[in-house]
């Protein structure tokens, strides 16, 4: 079902940037609250064919899809089970499936967009062009494919018990002792988002956080004209596991961080949690841009509320690497010019006190050299993690397939 003009009777398109649905054909534009389809009470209870109800026994050939009819045009709009907006392919007219709204698995609330598609667009670019060790092809990138996707959420409040047993290092003198700790406490969650859809990975969508929650508005299927939107296709279980999983890793990280010892390591973990009943479903903004990139597809999200742009961008490998072997050249040098001169000098000073401070400083140049190229590696681990993510092919597969 297309939401139509009061005025001309064309498809209206939510603007982000007006927080009105406007008419590209009369001009008009309408707030979501004052629009009301005179067809929506005869066509919400309207449910989707089968595929093989429209065009007879497939033998197993074809993957059974649903087909809608789009309200602007009459053109046969083809979706899978889980879509409730889409553009008909062939006028190219937002259409909500509106029976799967109306009728299973209304959301309560939803948060439109306020960044449009320009803008997003505009922000992808400027992230490109951030860092040296990015490719200079990639900031002159060309971006294949925009969708505007509503992504479904469970809110949840719950209560979160954790207790964590930690091993740690700690230096005394010249050795180095493993100690061991245990940790315990309670969290107490408030509309913590869980992502409701298997189709994009949860790490990803968690990147996406934080949106603005007081900005959340009744669910109205208008907000959905001009985007495409999916509905929940997780189980209670599912929500639970999630939810069992963030709260974990959140308390996890507070546990380590109190421990205040070298290489801290999580032995044993028991954890629980009890979701209330006070489930809230909603829908929330994502901006999925793509492109092209020596023979791979990067899936880029930024969050349709925020602005904030999730990726992991290909690197410069040569160029990294040739920097931090000329910096591994240059602290060899200084390190060889330091024992090879200095320590003679305050060696042959005879003064023990200077010596002593002459050793510490050279413990501390070792001991710098190694948390630096530490640090270093620790980075590329996560860019190579980050990466991979905008990588994904389930993602990107995800947005692709939404009909623009």
């Amino acid at each position: 079902m297309a939401t139509l003009c009061k005025n001309c009777s064309h498809a209206l398109v939510f603007n982000p940037e007006t927080q009105k649905l406007e008419c590209s054909y009369c001009g008009s534009s309408f707030k979501a609250e004052e629009i009301e389809s005179e067809s929506k009470k005869y066509r919400q209870d309207l449910q989707a064919e089968s595929m093989d109800t429209i065009y007879g026994e497939t033998d197993g050939k074809y993957m059974d899809c649903y087909v809608y009819t789009c309200a602007e045009c009459g053109g046969e709009i083809i979706i899978n089970g889980s879509e409730s907006s889409t553009n008909c392919i062939y006028c190219g007219n937002p259409n909500v499936v509106f029976s799967r709204i109306a009728r299973q698995k209304c959301p309560d609330y939803i948060l439109p967009f306020s960044i449009t598609k320009d803008k997003a667009v505009s922000l992808v670019r400027e992230h490109l062009k951030k860092g040296i060790f990015v490719p200079h092809k990639i900031k002159k990138v060309n971006i294949d494919y925009v969708r505007g996707i509503y992504l479904p959420y469970w809110l949840i409040n719950a209560e979160f018990s954790g207790a964590v047993v930690l091993s740690g290092q700690v230096q005394e003198g010249k050795h180095t002792r493993t100690y061991y700790f245990g940790r315990a406490g309670d969290i107490n969650i408030k509309n913590l988002p869980i992502d409701a859809s298997k189709m994009v990975s949860d790490e990803s969508t968690a990147r996406l956080e934080p949106f603005s929650m007081t900005r959340l508005k009744h669910f109205d299927e208008d907000y959905l004209a001009g985007f495409y939107s999916n509905v929940t296709d997780i189980t209670y279980s599912d929500l639970r596991s999630s939810a069992l999983k963030r709260a974990e890793e959140y308390f996890e990280d507070e546990a380590i961080h109190d421990c205040h010892v070298d290489n801290p390591k999580i032995i044993r973990a028991y954890p629980s949690i009890k979701l209330n009943n006070d489930l809230i479903y909603a829908m929330l903004p994502a901006w999925f841009i793509s492109f092209k990139y020596k023979g791979k597809h990067h899936t880029i999200l930024i969050n349709g509320d925020t602005g904030k742009v999730v990726c992991g961008i290909p690197w410069n490998k040569i160029l990294f690497y040739s920097l931090l072997i000329g910096l591994g050249i240059l602290t060899t040098a200084a390190a060889f010019f330091l024992f090879k001169y200095t320590l003679p000098l305050v060696m042959a000073a005879g003064r023990s006190r200077s010596g002593s401070k002459s050793g510490k400083l050279i413990a501390y140049l070792v001991v710098g050299i190694i948390a630096l190229f530490t640090t270093g590696i620790r980075k590329v681990v996560k860019v190579v993690k980050n990466i991979k993510l905008t990588q994904d092919r389930d993602t990107f597969n995800f947005m692709k397939k939404r009909q623009g």
